[in-house]
């Protein structure tokens, strides 16, 4: 890719910028969000075009006026934006545009089940091809996804933040087929924030900053602080802010829960002035517990009590989210895009849509004016303004506008699933120091991640989840991945 530049009305998102890919190499493509690293993807996808520079592939020029195009010319992508279709099945997803068709003239489902069955098989998984993609958890998603690229025999392959929903244990998969595609001399490019995988896999780096090209560098000449250094234009001493010394009165008191008829019971407690965070591997029950307080899961039996007030269980699912927010309570859910924002509106309407909530429907409107320009003040958010359409942010913005919705509604208590999931390492810092200033302030803070170096860093106590209960508890400052992990299978 030669000198490529792209402009969105009046936004420079690329400013004559080159990548140069070879056969049998895996290529990071950094940045922070909004430096151009998915406009630039999505120009060699075929999704939009270049306003100019050009394409060549074997020294061939190309022209990519669609994906399928791009599918054609063997360029293969996996979107950080989830594409895949929700009413259709996993088989469907898999063939889509390509269809195998009978002598009748009909789809051939069969072929298509048994192929995408076997192209599961390679990553390990056992789904139903039949299934529709809206029953499958987001991590389930993501490797239905990875699993379409790898189906498609292309030279290039674009990876966009694969492991953003997955646990350790299914990045170790993925990286086992990185190496497999890497060592047929496919060209790969890996874009993730996650500094770990980006020197496990890739051999080279290509930074953006602000739609220009900084530099492509060998890695083995880097560290991740002259990579941090290089995205962000300064070194982060200090990723992650100073623990609370101090902890007040419990704000959530969970007696004897019991999430499944079978599992055993727990209890645990959450004090303003701290970050409290549940670890463990995926789907141990971590999130059912988040999600049986709004009322998207039903638990066994147990008592939660919130700033003194019993919340009755099971919650309702209508009133769930709405019954926590009177109490003081913001949810963060860990699909920004499906379950939190409205992205077709703008960035004042998610962030006061909070505040008008919390007045009846034939209510005069209030001006928050106010309220919108201190909340994106206080939290750095880049936009051209407060009208512009949320789906014009880059991840961390789009991060940040959901956390600021409840900051403006003045809650005092943060329940969050994956609170950087696809945001880069600038606004990871950001958004610590924003979730430790809201706990010092009397706030509290329950958080799940898969990133457990992130659970370790930010947060002051840490419960490990396995078979759906609390099998250990341990100061954050004394944890290690190594402690987290082995009491997570050891249970």
């Amino acid at each position: 890719m030669s000198n490529i530049s792209k402009a969105f009305g009046g936004s420079v998102a690329l400013d004559s910028v080159s990548l140069e890919l070879k056969p049998g190499t895996v290529h990071a493509l950094m940045g922070e969000n909004g430096a151009g690293k998915s406009t630039l993807m999505k120009i060699l996808a075929g999704v939009h075009q270049p306003d100019s520079g050009e394409i060549r592939k074997n020294g061939e020029k190309l022209v990519i006026p669609r994906p399928k195009d791009a599918l054609d010319l063997g360029i293969s992508t996996v979107f950080q934006e989830l594409s895949l279709l929700s009413n259709l099945s996993i088989a469907e997803n898999m063939f889509l545009g390509r269809e195998p068709i009978t002598l009748f003239g009909t789809i051939d489902y069969a072929v298509m089940e048994q192929q995408t069955i076997e192209a599961l098989q390679e990553l390990g998984l056992t789904l139903d091809p039949s299934t529709l993609v809206s029953q499958l958890s987001i991590a389930e998603r993501q490797f239905v996804e990875i699993a379409h690229g790898i189906k498609a025999d292309a030279a290039v392959f674009i990876l966009d933040e694969p492991t953003a929903a997955l646990n350790a244990a299914d990045v170790a998969v993925l990286n086992k087929h990185i190496a497999r595609l890497r060592d047929a001399g496919k060209a790969i490019v890996y874009i993730s924030h996650r500094m770990d995988e980006i020197f496990e896999n890739c051999d080279t780096v290509t930074v953006l900053k602000d739609g220009q090209l900084v530099g492509t560098r060998p890695l083995a000449d880097m560290t991740p602080d002259s990579l941090i250094a290089m995205m962000v234009g300064r070194e982060l001493a200090h990723l992650f802010p100073e623990r609370s010394t101090e902890v007040g009165e419990a704000v959530l008191d969970v007696k004897d829960f019991k999430l499944e008829a079978g599992s055993q019971p727990f209890s645990l407690k959450l004090c303003r002035g701290e970050i409290l965070a549940l670890a463990g591997l995926e789907g141990q029950g971590q999130q059912k517990f988040l999600r049986s307080l709004i009322g998207q899961f039903v638990p066994a039996g147990g008592v939660a009590l919130i700033k003194g007030q019993s919340l009755k269980l099971p919650v309702a699912p209508s009133a769930g989210v709405r019954q926590l927010q009177a109490l003081g309570v913001g949810y963060v859910p860990e699909d920004r895009k499906e379950e939190g924002l409205f992205l077709g509106l703008s960035i004042s309407h998610n962030i006061t849509i909070g505040l008008h909530s919390a007045h009846s429907a034939l209510s005069f409107a209030k001006d928050y004016l106010k309220n919108i320009t201190d909340t994106m003040a206080s939290m750095n958010v880049k936009a051209a303004g407060i009208t512009a359409p949320v789906h014009s942010l880059s991840g961390g913005n789009q991060q940040k506008i959901l956390l600021g919705r409840y900051l403006a509604a003045d809650v005092d208590v943060l329940f969050i699933e994956e609170p950087t999931r696809g945001v880069d390492i600038g606004a990871k810092s950001e958004i610590y120091k924003l979730l430790r200033s809201f706990a010092e302030g009397g706030g509290a803070v329950l958080v799940l991640s898969r990133e457990t170096i992130e659970l370790i860093g930010l947060c002051d106590r840490i419960y490990v989840v396995h078979d759906n209960t609390i099998v250990s508890e341990m100061r954050a400052e004394e944890a290690t991945e190594h402690k987290i992990l082995d009491a997570a299978l050891s249970a």
